[in-house]
């Protein structure tokens, strides 16, 4: 008489090996993206709050690629992914793309996009 199987067999603990190997892989690339976003929203949030009400454009993108080297966000330049305008309000509208290679010819590509007005961010306070 044949004993019944119990248990995983090799090559279905290989195949979750390999799963999770793929997720920790994908965990690890886009994770960096993903927190310089963040920084990047929250310095934006924060120099809207402590500007004044007249700032100008040029001088909010200089103040803001000074925030974002002091935070160690390096490779991306404020001017490239945010477009600042003023019309009786700061109006700071952030659009941009990372692409990030995965795995052969696979690459993984993610798009922040949100629009920050100085009104909304001095009444969060």
């Amino acid at each position: 008489m044949r004993k019944s199987q119990q248990g995983a067999s090799y090559i279905a603990i290989l195949f979750g090996v390999v799963l999770f190997a793929i997720a920790v892989k994908a965990t690890i690339a886009i994770w960096p993206a993903y927190w310089d976003d963040r920084i990047i929203d929250s310095q934006i949030e924060g120099l809207l709050k402590d500007s004044p009400e007249n700032i100008v454009p040029s001088k909010f993108i200089q103040q803001m690629d000074q925030r974002l080297d002091m935070n160690n966000v390096r490779d991306i330049h404020f001017k490239d992914i945010a477009q600042v305008t003023y019309k009786d309000d700061l109006i700071v509208k952030k659009k941009y793309e990372v692409r990030k290679p995965f795995m052969l010819n696979i690459s993984l590509v993610m798009n922040f996009e949100k629009t920050f007005d100085q009104k909304s961010a001095k009444q969060a306070q």
